[in-house]
């Protein structure tokens, strides 16, 4: 199966070094599409999600699942925890901008949040 073929959760997230444009448009809109409509794109320019939960604990438990997910793919998000909630926020902070990396990354987020339940 080619990587294309592959669910976003599934795909080999390579760090950007730097020196490609940030995705736009269509490009957006179709990564944006297998993601799906929970997380949302800002200004073309990052990607953001909050989660709910029933406390503190349970935030802050999810909240170290996503380091985690995040140091093992060398790529960090902005993560808020507060009483019953996290909000993660995603971009390619080599580029200003996002890259498939980065939808590849939310995806393992949304995954890990789903196995939480």
């Amino acid at each position: 199966m080619s990587d294309a073929q592959k669910s976003l959760a599934q795909r080999v997230c390579v760090p950007c070094k730097g020196g490609v444009p940030p995705l736009k448009g269509d490009d957006l809109l179709s990564l944006h599409g297998e993601l799906g409509t929970a997380w949302n794109v800002v200004e073309e320019h990052h990607l953001e999600r909050s989660y709910k939960f029933k406390d503190f604990v349970r935030a802050l438990k999810f909240t170290n699942v996503v380091g985690a997910i995040a140091e093992e793919a060398s790529h960090h998000p902005d993560i808020l925890t507060a009483w019953g909630k996290v909000v993660v926020t995603i971009w390619t902070h080599k580029i200003d901008g996002l890259t498939e990396g980065d939808f590849i990354l939310a995806a393992r987020v949304e995954e890990a949040f789903r196995d939480a339940l």
